[in-house]
């Protein structure tokens, strides 16, 4: 595909795992991808659970080596789909490259229209990515 077309998603009401293994295999296949509201994905699972997830990350090895973990909304998506592309190989990394998060809706998306995601099932029990990004000590504008 060519440069010049940008597709916009809106993580808004999307569960984080699904949305990122779509975003994932659409970056292997040569898609650029901007995802906005990152802050709303949403997060299977209580928040009590979801929290001990994400802050066990950050008990593993030295705070001065790393590994470092990120606790930006942004950050914990792109994270989340590096997991689901081959990062050794030159491809996984080139589709890497062709992602970009952010938290909110930036001024140079403009007049794009996102694409939506399919909402999550009623009933179950999810937490806005935003919520746990505060929990590890970010500072998350909503």
């Amino acid at each position: 595909m060519n440069g010049d077309s940008m597709i916009v998603v809106d993580a808004d009401g999307a569960v984080l795992g699904r949305l990122s293994s779509s975003i994932a295999k659409r970056l292997l296949n040569g898609e650029e991808i901007t995802v906005i509201n990152a802050e709303k994905a949403l997060v299977s699972g209580s928040a009590e659970r979801s929290y001990q997830e994400y802050f066990s990350a950050y008990q593993r090895g030295k705070a001065i080596k790393g590994p470092y973990y990120p606790r930006m909304p942004d950050g914990i998506f792109r994270r989340t789909v590096r997991g689901m592309l081959p990062m050794k190989t030159a491809r996984g990394k080139s589709a890497y490259r062709r992602l970009k998060v952010y938290t909110g809706v930036p001024k140079q998306i403009g007049d794009i229209k996102p694409e939506l995601q399919k909402a999550p099932q009623r009933g179950k029990r999810y937490t806005r990515l935003g919520e746990i990004s505060e929990l590890l000590g970010a500072r998350v504008n909503r």
